[in-house]
This record gives structure tokens, C-alpha cells and sequence, in this order.
């Protein structure tokens, strides 16, 4: 099965910005997603990118963030301007071939293939 690996995650001030990527370990046209955990809170489904690329996001992040890909590189991306202490988390990318919608594609069940996550930590 494929596997995912993150990078990019880092330790920037308030208003910054980063750039997640998600690099998957063949060619997958699968419908594919960014979650995050904070300590002590539960999973947060942040954006999710169909195979067709439509793009879901959650209210949290929406106007902030841009979920892309680029099936020559198999990448995921996730571009984040505009962070604030509360994006400080755990961000993992994770791959769906299931059925999902508008109000379950961002439901971390949907997804069976996980990354090993990459930490984001944002300082006021």
C-alpha cells in the first residue's frame, strides 16, 4: 500500500506562514486530506482535495489555507498563511479511496492510509 511522509512543519510567529508537503510513495489519484491533533484535543479534519480536485476545508482555516497537489511529484500540499497560536498541532496527511461527502470528508474514518505527522507550532 502507499506509504506518506510529511516535512515542512516548523516553530514560526503569529501571521507567518508555512508550507506542508505529503509526499506519497507511488501514484495515487485517491482523494487525499490534512488532519491535525493538539494535545489534549481531538483530531481536526483541516482540508481534503478529491480526485477531481475539489476542496473541502474546515471554517477553522477556510480563507487561510490552500489544499493542492501535483500528481507529477505525488505531493500533497498544504499552504498556510495567516497562523495563529490555535493552528499549533500535529499535522498529518492521510488517503481515502471511500465514498465520502460534504460532511464526512473531513471525518478522519474515512481515511485508511496515515502519515507519521509533522509539528506546526505558532507563538503569539
Amino acid at each position: 500500500q502507499v506509504q506518506l511522509v510529511e516535512s515542512g512543519g516548523g516553530s514560526v510567529q503569529a501571521g507567518g506562514s508555512l508550507r506542508l508537503s505529503c509526499v506519497a510513495s507511488r501514484y495515487t489519484n485517491s482523494r487525499m486530506a490534512w488532519f491535525r491533533q493538539a494535545p489534549g484535543k481531538e483530531r481536526e479534519g483541516v482540508a481534503t482535495i478529491s480526485t477531481t480536485d475539489t476542496t473541502i476545508y474546515s471554517d477553522s482555516v477556510k480563507g487561510r489555507f490552500t489544499i493542492s497537489r501535483d500528481r507529477a511529484k505525488n505531493t500533497l500540499y498544504l499552504q498556510m498563511n495567516g497562523l495563529k497560536p490555535e493552528d499549533t498541532a500535529m499535522y498529518y496527511c492521510a488517503t481515502s479511496s471511500q465514498f465520502c461527502t460534504v460532511t464526512t470528508c473531513l471525518r478522519g474514518y474515512v481515511y485508511a492510509i496515515w502519515g507519521q505527522g509533522t509539528q506546526v507550532t505558532v507563538s503569539s
